[in-house]
């Protein structure tokens, strides 16, 4: 009797230290983040929908991406299935961020907070994480790139196209998360463009429009844009002198020499442009744009202003010519009140306007030949300070 009572209290024993495990094991399956499932609706690609939940298109968020979906090279989806997004949901214990992540950092437990909020205001999430206790964490805020959180690090990328100084680009932002940016700037090659004198150097106009992308591009960059700079020199990156020395070493994307001739140089880097709109498109690309850089010649009395053209067809084109004008135009308002701002906003029928299929502006910078014009493009900082003018009208397209 005492050894059936001894055996009955070990086996309550036994249950309840079972039932424990149970209870814990349960718990810790609970607490292991799974990932956001979302179904691909018509128009939906990978970009349109990492963009929609202001996600990153870093590499490292592609390729985890398409490691969790098994999904090809191409990231192409199937309308009405659905998918693994790189957000990982927690259970959210009711206590705090940090110990339901099993993350101290303070700063990366307010960004996943603000996170949380922006989704259930923008409508993605349902509940406020508080209320249905369903944390949303962007894989990106744990794993990806350079990014340290304990740090408050800034996420970088290397881009060895813009020269050993300048290659290292701070990502700012994600403002152009989704957009697709194609930056040409003219001539190239065998033809330097326009041509100019200053104090017995020669200024080519391919070379200044060149260093103009470049910075162009890279400002883009830091705000998660994907760039693609068309007309490349692996030599040059961005130059910080008054005289460019010219080259004819620039090659067409991705390594194709540039032609003498005029037509097929032309049709070249408009190909090029229109095989990556095709393919950005088909990923759910949210914006497309060509950015097309040039430098004008006249009359060396002649100041110009910068000017923009568009396509006569183009809609779009003629709205974002509009926005650069003007926001170049409040620039030199703010900046120079004395000075007056006399560009321009034309439809022409350019061969790359008229070919491209994203929507295109070409942008006259100034004229090479005239000396007030050439200080645009001699000092560094002015060839900075357009660059820059030019992205914030970018932004605000």
């Amino acid at each position: 009797m005492a050894i059936q009572k001894a055996h009955i209290k070990i086996m309550k024993i036994f249950s309840i230290a079972y039932l424990f495990f149970l209870l814990t094991a349960t718990t810790l399956h609970a607490g292991e983040p799974q990932h956001l499932k979302v179904k691909a609706n018509p128009g939906d690609g990978v970009y349109s929908l990492l963009n929609r939940y202001n996600l990153n298109q870093s590499k490292c968020n592609l390729d985890y991406l398409r490691s969790i979906n098994n999904l090809s090279d191409n990231l192409k989806l199937i309308i009405g299935k659905s998918y693994n997004l790189p957000i990982l949901v927690y259970q959210y214990n009711g206590k705090s961020i940090r110990s339901t992540t099993g993350n101290n950092d303070w700063d990366l437990a307010k960004k996943i907070q603000a996170y949380n909020e922006n989704m259930h205001k923008a409508g993605l999430k349902s509940k406020d994480y508080r209320s249905d206790n369903i944390l949303w964490v962007p894989y990106e805020y744990l794993h990806c790139g350079g990014e340290s959180h304990k740090t408050n690090a800034a996420a970088q990328i290397t881009c060895p196209i813009f020269g050993k100084k300048h290659e290292k680009v701070t990502i700012k932002s994600t403002k152009l998360t989704g957009q697709v940016y194609y930056i040409v700037a003219g001539h190239g090659g065998p033809d330097p463009g326009a041509i100019g004198k200053y104090n017995g150097k020669m200024l080519c106009e391919d070379e200044y429009a060149y260093d103009i992308s470049l910075r162009l591009a890279r400002n883009l960059l830091e705000h998660s844009a994907t760039v693609y700079i068309i007309i490349r020199d692996k030599n040059d990156g961005i130059r910080d002198e008054a005289i460019l020395k010219p080259d004819k070493d620039e090659v067409c994307w991705k390594n194709r020499e540039i032609p003498l001739n005029q037509v097929k140089r032309l049709n070249q880097r408009v190909d090029a442009i229109n095989r990556l709109y095709k393919e950005h498109k088909q990923k759910g690309a949210k914006k497309q744009r060509a950015i097309i850089l040039h430098v004008d010649s006249r009359s060396s009395r002649h100041r110009v202003d910068m000017f923009f053209y568009h396509s006569p067809k183009s809609k779009t084109g003629k709205k974002l010519s509009i926005t650069l004008k003007n926001t170049i135009e409040k620039k030199y308002n703010r900046h120079q009140k004395s000075r007056g701002y006399s560009g321009t906003v034309k439809a022409r029928n350019l061969h790359v306007l008229r070919k491209t299929h994203p929507v295109a502006v070409f942008i006259e910078l100034g004229n090479i030949r005239n000396s007030k014009d050439q200080k645009r493009f001699i000092i560094k900082d002015n060839r900075q300070a357009v660059a820059n003018w030019l992205t914030d009208g970018l932004l605000v397209e």
